[in-house]
């Protein structure tokens, strides 16, 4: 269930359901131009919902999985110390355990552009599914990818290149979603910033935080394949059998992380994949042992107004349909939350739009008939 605030909180809350209420009558687009001009005030501490319930754990903590060691020169260190030898490629998690609850583990794998903020405090302060699929009895698992966030990544080569031992033409591309066009349209909140859709569910009075959320994306640094994929499949192994929970950019992720080693890995989470891959007929064999949920919001004919980047939603989703296909014609067990079953107006940030403990519902649902926890 949804925790619910007390005592002045909750009487704050509810005026402003009634107040957003009131605005939503002016109409779609007076509502995302007065989000876009309150969006620029800074979340505090005071705006976080505090669940009636305390959280109860047996642990948490933080660790690394994977990593090599390299040995590197002086200027690839960044010429302040002498030549030495660094561990590069690892991945880190942290880690929430529940006090009580047999639930299967969850690892929840973050896309472009971001880290595993993703499933923490939303935008607007309420509680994002990390937090509640522990309190739901399930041991929650949260990685950087490899190469983002608290997993660190390589500089040897921006160092090489900024003394000319590298051309420039080999740095790799360092990418981030702006917030009007890569943010605002590719994730579906409104077909032009600010207007939104008129039954749009992401928070976009705080979008202004969700673009705090975005950081480089050192993608194109890390080696191929991706040592996410082993780090994830390594992972499992460490918990004794765990659901991959992949999204957007790493959508296809926990597939990979399958192919490279599939023993311990009893679920798909996979929360509108950029693309959800192709397969032999062999990888579909394996992949075909492991349940998965394919989950999409809403508005995926919308174009994502990104010209270098030839990208639909609506495809997207085609190869995920295809893939859940191919998976039930090798016996699997495949299916797809689509919108038709969750309502209108999700966004691509579905776990922290205004109905994401709902959706979450749906999903540990389908977890507790699809997959068996271990003893």
């Amino acid at each position: 269930m949804r925790p619910i605030a007390s005592g002045s909180l909750r009487m704050a809350i509810e005026l402003s359901w009634r107040t957003a209420r009131s605005v939503a009558l002016l109409g779609a687009t007076l509502m995302a131009t007065v989000a876009a001009s309150t969006g620029a005030v800074a979340q505090a501490l005071k705006d976080i919902r505090t669940p009636d319930t305390p959280l109860v754990l047996e642990s948490r903590g933080s660790f690394f999985v994977g990593g090599d060691v390299v040995q590197q020169s002086f200027v690839e260190l960044g010429s302040k110390v002498p030549a030495d030898q660094i561990t590069v490629n690892q991945m880190y998690v942290e880690y929430m355990i529940p006090a009580t609850g047999k639930g299967i583990p969850v690892v929840m794998i973050h896309g472009s552009t971001l880290s595993g903020k993703t499933y923490d405090t939303t935008p607007d302060g309420r509680m994002g599914w990390y937090e509640y699929f522990v309190r739901r009895g399930h041991p929650v698992y949260v990685p950087d990818q490899v190469g983002r966030g608290r997993s660190g990544f390589n500089q040897a080569i921006f160092n090489n290149v900024a003394q000319g031992i590298v051309p420039p033409a080999q740095q790799p591309r360092l990418t981030r979603l702006a917030d009007r066009v890569g943010v605002w349209k590719n994730m579906r909140f409104g077909p032009n910033y600010p207007e939104t859709y008129p039954n749009e569910r992401f928070p976009v009075e705080a979008i202004a935080e969700l673009s705090k959320q975005d950081i480089p994306d050192f993608n194109l640094a890390v080696p191929t394949p991706n040592p996410t994929f082993k780090a994830l499949s390594d992972l499992a192994i460490q918990v004794k059998g765990a659901v991959l929970l992949g999204h957007s950019q790493s959508g296809a992720f926990p597939m990979q992380a399958a192919l490279v080693n599939p023993a311990a890995i009893k679920g798909f989470l996979l929360i509108e994949p950029g693309n959800c891959g192709t397969y032999t007929p062999e990888q579909i064999a394996i992949l075909a042992r492991i349940p998965a949920l394919v989950v999409f919001g809403d508005h995926t004919d919308a174009p994502t107004g990104i010209e270098s980047l030839p990208f639909l939603w609506r495809d997207a989703l085609a190869s995920c349909k295809a893939f859940i296909a191919q998976i039930n014609a090798a016996h699997g067990n495949a299916s797809l939350l689509s919108p038709a079953e969750l309502g209108p107006g999700n966004s691509h940030m579905i776990m922290q739009d205004k109905n994401n403990l709902e959706v979450a519902d749906r999903m540990l649902d389908w977890l507790d008939r699809n997959v068996k926890a271990k003893k």
